[in-house]
């Protein structure tokens, strides 16, 4: 049996990534700093070497990073993505050459003018985090070149259950569920004309897997190419449980919002023959129930 292993696999990626790995008979050994798995750090090299070196796996998923832009996690994000991919990436080419790596990359580290993002594209460093991630690809790009089968994926929003409410997607799901069941709370938000995608975390973790299974292309963005208001999300979550979300959110004033639009361009990964199943409505009434 295959090995796979998951660094970060405590998120809501790793979640449906193990699940769909089992379903494709892979023997998922997960690692995270927190939950049910193999506690460790990606950042810390000689546990990197010991895992890559004890498991040879024959694929290993890079999901570990704090996704936040903010300037306070400039040394985290450092850490964890772009030293911890270096860790990955070294120690395969040492002990497990054959093992193919798939390193998470970020619409966000791409230079956004409000069109469709295409892998292509020119790169931006934005924020630490956007830093890490464009450091990632390169060293992705030059363990290529030493023959390791490193793949990126770039990522765009996605959703599931599995988020907290420091998203925005379960914040607005949520309050609007307790406001139904007669919660008075008013839900405070910034700029609601800002579009984004509004993918299944499901399904874009089966794009990565189509992604990974084939060996001519090695980017690609991970999208579903279709961007969608916050105000158009509110909309749904609240008349699905019949209710007018203008009567229960406050908007900001003078918020900035980091981006007006964020959306992809998946043609690439289209290719392949890879499409995304669940619907933005779909993601709504699973968001509102609050189960996978």
């Amino acid at each position: 049996m295959a090995k796979a292993l998951i660094f970060g696999a405590n998120g809501q990626d790793g979640f449906y990534l193990n699940q769909q790995l089992r379903e494709l008979n892979f023997d998922v050994i997960g690692i995270s700093r927190h939950g049910n798995w193999i506690n460790g750090d990606i950042s810390d090299h000689s546990f990197v070497t010991a895992v890559i070196k004890k498991y040879c796996p024959g694929i290993v998923f890079n999901l570990a990073a704090n996704s936040t832009t903010s300037h306070s996690a400039l040394f985290e994000n450092n850490a964890t993505i772009g030293t911890g991919t270096l860790n990955l990436l070294e120690s395969v080419k040492n002990y497990s050459p054959d093992t193919k790596i798939f390193i998470s990359g970020s619409g966000l580290q791409f230079h956004n003018d409000g069109l469709p993002i295409k892998e292509t594209d020119q790169f931006e460093a934005t924020s630490p985090y956007a830093i890490s991630r464009i450091q990632t690809t390169f060293a992705a790009r030059y363990y290529r070149s030493l023959g390791i089968k490193a793949y990126v994926g770039y990522f765009f929003n996605h959703e599931s259950p599995f988020r907290s409410e420091r998203h925005m997607s379960k914040k607005i799901a949520a309050a609007a569920k307790r406001i139904s069941n007669g919660s008075t709370e008013k839900l405070e938000i910034g700029d609601i004309t800002v579009k984004k995608e509004w993918g299944f975390a499901g399904d874009i973790v089966s794009s990565i897997l189509c992604l990974t299974s084939q060996n001519d292309i090695y980017e690609a963005t991970l999208g579903t190419g279709v961007a969608y208001s916050i105000e158009e999300w509110l909309q749904t979550c609240f008349s699905l449980v019949d209710l007018n979300w203008q009567d229960h959110v406050i908007t900001k004033e003078n918020f900035i919002p980091e981006y007006n639009v964020l959306v992809s361009d998946p043609s690439t990964i289209n290719s392949l023959g890879w499409t995304p199943e669940v619907s933005f409505k779909s993601l709504a009434k699973m968001m509102l129930a609050d189960h996978v």
